[in-house]
């Protein structure tokens, strides 16, 4: 039985640049690293929640599992008061790439990129959220 999302990766240019957005912008608290066999820094893992992790890789190298183009599309984050956070994140001065809008979904979002250019959707669920109601909109 599928439980939930574990984890996403990303492969990260500026693991120093990474780490200190997905703190400071998200809150995501820093986990613990690993190390490859050699003893070289490998993989620094991110706790969103108790049960869920961002895994940021250092870019020696393209991953070996990675197709060439990739379908990710993007992370989407679901937060408590998303109009708070947009104006946090702007008193921070952190890129907003548009302000918060009513999705066709019924949910408030605004999206912002990582340092790495990986976009990110930050989306409170509205009060008649398609992913919360019965249906499907036409």
């Amino acid at each position: 039985m599928i439980k939930g999302i574990a984890h996403l990766a990303f492969q990260v240019s500026d693991m120093e640049a990474s780490v200190r957005f997905y703190e400071e912008a998200l809150r995501f608290k820093l986990k613990f690293v690993l190390e490859d066999p050699q003893g070289n820094p490998w993989i620094v893992y991110l706790s969103v929640n108790d049960d869920q992790f961002i895994e940021l890789f250092y870019a020696h190298k393209p991953l070996e599992n990675q197709p060439k183009e990739a379908s990710y599309q993007h992370l989407c984050i679901e937060v408590d008061d998303i109009h708070e956070l947009a104006e946090t994140m702007k008193r921070k001065g952190i890129p907003i790439d548009n302000p918060v809008i009513l999705g066709m979904d019924n949910n408030y979002q605004f999206w912002i990129h990582d340092p790495d250019g990986n976009p990110i959707e930050l989306m409170e669920y509205g009060t008649d959220a398609l992913q919360k109601g019965q249906g499907q909109k036409k």
